[in-house]
């Protein structure tokens, strides 16, 4: 199960990571126009370094607008593992409620016999079956829910690893601004590094709606057996009805009762 102090610290990272890769984005400018600083870098080559520089920060702030908008929708998980921890109490409290309802739990029989009492555990049955349905469905639920959280989690300590990545492929271009020649290393290097962070995040992405998708079928699913009648027998698939004086299968005539006195 996702803990909220693993998929914070997960974001916490990422956003961190994002705010340093603007930093190195702000240091490109500065190492460009120094390398073309020389005597010896002609006009064409300082055009097209300077060019190269350009395209290196275009590509870095497309990645982190990218970033920023997969980041909007990162406090759903936070709501997704506290929902399923209510859902969780709800099964307990469901399961619980059937347990106490089952008819061979009950001591009715020990104290009461005749049609009064058969009917009162007629109508008591399904009510342990109601129970035990919404405790199913609660723990489904909770399920789903916990495994969004997983994949939300998976997902962005991904997106995480891509701005690592690409942090480092900046700090490496930088480096390589100290002359000329190294500087047309440096940018392939960054448009390499983009292309394959790009597809990184796109796969990212894709990995994290298959899961989605998954759930969502199972919603879908949960939903079709809270509209299902076999446990909620009351009126248009509401609870089963509770009046537990409603003899109409069972007229109770003298001596049809039998009270006991034990214990």
């Amino acid at each position: 199960m996702v803990s909220l102090a693993q998929y914070e610290a997960a974001v916490d990272k990422l956003v961190a990571g994002t705010h340093d890769l603007a930093n190195e984005l702000q240091q490109v400018a500065p190492a460009a126009e120094a390398a073309t600083n020389h005597w010896y870098v002609n006009p064409f080559l300082a055009a097209k370094i300077i060019e190269l520089a350009n395209k290196m920060v275009e590509l870095g702030t497309k990645i982190l607008e990218k970033i920023a908008e997969l980041l909007k929708g990162a406090v759903a998980p936070i709501y997704m593992t506290t929902n399923s921890m209510d859902w969780m109490e709800i099964k307990g409290l469901a399961t619980g409620v059937a347990g106490r309802l089952k008819p061979e739990g009950l001591t009715v029989d020990f104290h009461w016999k005749g049609a009064g009492s058969d009917a009162y555990v007629k109508q008591i049955r399904p009510q342990a079956d109601a129970a035990a349905r919404i405790g199913t469905m609660a723990d489904k639920t909770a399920m789903s829910l916990i495994v969004c959280a997983g994949a939300a989690l998976a997902f962005y300590l991904a997106l995480g690893v891509i701005v690592v990545k690409f942090i480092a492929a900046l700090v490496a271009a930088i480096a390589a601004f100290g002359t000329a020649v190294l500087s047309w290393a440096g940018a392939a290097l960054i448009v390499e590094e983009a292309g394959v962070n790009t597809a990184l995040i796109l796969s990212a992405v894709g990995a994290l709606l298959a899961v989605l998708g998954a759930q969502a079928k199972e919603m879908v699913t949960l939903r079709g057996e809270a509209n299902d009648g076999t446990a909620f027998t009351g009126p248009g698939g509401t609870w089963p009805n509770a009046a537990t004086a409603n003899f109409s299968d069972a007229t109770v005539k003298d001596g049809d009762a039998d009270w006991s006195v034990e214990g």
